[in-house]
């Protein structure tokens, strides 16, 4: 395989024909264009603005961000879940049985859920090592967590 040099051009002026055709002559292959634009006013975000991650608040002293125990409950039953090998849209049932809505107030479904995997992926270790997931992990009962330790885990067919 060869190797190949890079390099990055920023353009402050609209790419001619004649910059493309230099380049060109002298063996370079375009491989990406990028752009970008300023953005008026109204679309800008304002300064300092971000969210809060799934599982946090911001402290009373507005200094550092806390555990949330709503919020952390809905981790712990979304974790019960997975490791229950359950489906997303019985996670959210569970979770809208229990009276949790998300932030928005709206009811949780199989892509809220789902799209709460990546943010319970950064909290794992600490839920997991946790005492409360200790005690909560014991009632567990599922393919995964019942299977011979000496034989792969398998899903039930439906």
């Amino acid at each position: 395989m060869g190797y190949f040099e890079r390099i990055r051009d920023i353009v402050s002026e609209p790419a001619s024909p004649e910059i493309l055709r230099r380049r060109a002559e002298a063996g370079w292959q375009m491989v990406a264009i990028e752009w970008r634009r300023e953005l008026p006013p109204g679309e800008a975000p304002s300064e300092g603005e971000f969210e809060v991650p799934y599982g946090l608040r911001i402290s009373s002293d507005c200094m550092q961000l806390e555990a949330d125990p709503v919020e952390h409950q809905v981790l712990m039953v979304i974790m019960e879940g997975v490791a229950m090998d359950a489906s997303y849209e019985e996670i959210a049932s569970r979770l809208n049985e229990q009276g949790y809505r998300m932030r928005n107030g709206g009811h949780w479904n199989r892509v809220t859920v789902f799209a709460m995997i990546p943010r319970l992926i950064d909290v794992g270790p600490s839920l997991f090592s946790s005492k409360e997931w200790v005690e909560r992990s014991r009632h567990l009962q599922g393919p995964r967590l019942t299977a011979d330790a000496d034989q792969p885990a398998t899903r039930p067919r439906a």
